[in-house]
């Protein structure tokens, strides 16, 4: 097999088992990858993917083609990091990818202020609750907060992200004490123990969102109480802290890049730049 695209088209019905997954990750129809996929077929006389209940999987020879892309496509990714990386010149895109929280409250002036000083430097924002896939070139830069993060990563530890719990300032005073609620995320995997950290652990849920965004406009509207980064929180004069609430230090934030990148002068750049940003709002993301 010759054609790259015949591998792309291994890889992404591999990984979404499914022909309309494969599709979205290949910006096509589902239409063409079955096209594509029994016309691959027909040309090896040999079955890559048999059919199953809810999609598609791998034969014992599909899966030795499925190895065998996978090495292309590090192959193909290394070339192109090493591309990108032989710019000198503080031009051209750039990719950042960050929290949706982080490039809404904390960071959207000082980016502003970034492709304001560099209009040459197209600069490309990705919010996303996802860690963005530096290996393979989902981004260049990435800010993150995290425990533990890959040991090839090239970057910088800045601070603790503080949490703290919140209400609307009117919250407490106008809502009678048996009718307070809990406005909660829907799944508890990042804060298991959110609940017993608060400072009204017997207050029930009341609703729950699956993401903070959501959550914290809920919190500012008076639906209820609930948690939110400080740098949300505490800038909002409409909120106030809960009796008895202090901060909890969570997760290390990182700015981070690929080792192939770390050199290229608007990597450098930008990661100074998000640095000196990051670290003049230590105070805010922490909580002090």
């Amino acid at each position: 097999m010759n054609d790259w695209n015949d591998y792309a088209l291994i890889l992404a019905l591999h990984r979404t088992g499914t022909l309309r997954g494969a599709a979205i990750s290949l910006g096509t129809t589902h239409t063409t990858v079955a096209r594509r996929l029994a016309l691959m077929q027909k040309q090896r006389n040999a079955e890559v993917f048999e059919k199953i209940p809810g999609g598609y999987r791998a034969t014992s020879y599909g899966e030795y083609l499925v190895a065998t892309a996978k090495k292309v496509e590090d192959v193909i990714l290394v070339s192109e990091r090493l591309s990108n990386s032989d710019s000198s010149s503080l031009s051209g895109p750039i990719t950042l990818s960050l929290g949706e929280p982080m490039s809404q409250f904390l960071l959207v002036e000082e980016l502003g202020e970034f492709s304001k000083r560099y209009p040459n430097i197209q600069l490309r924002i990705k919010s996303s609750t996802a860690f963005a896939d530096l290996d393979k070139g989902d981004a260049d830069v990435v800010i993150r907060g995290a425990d533990t993060l890959p040991e090839h990563l090239i970057g910088r530890r800045l601070c603790k992200l503080g949490l703290c719990f919140y209400a609307h300032k009117n919250y407490c005073s106008e809502v009678p004490e048996s009718e307070w609620r809990w406005i909660a995320p829907v799944e508890n995997e990042l804060w298991p123990h959110w609940l017993a950290e608060s400072p009204f652990p017997d207050v029930p849920i009341g609703i729950l969102f699956d993401d903070i965004i959501s959550r914290y406009h809920a919190i500012n509207k008076g639906v209820g109480m609930g948690r939110a980064a400080c740098f949300m929180g505490d800038t909002n004069p409409n909120l106030v802290r809960l009796p008895g609430s202090e901060p909890i230090l969570k997760y290390d934030i990182w700015v981070l890049t690929h080792p192939d990148l770390h050199q290229q002068p608007k990597v450098k750049l930008l990661m100074q730049f998000l640095i000196d940003a990051l670290l003049d709002k230590k105070g805010l993301i922490e909580g002090s």
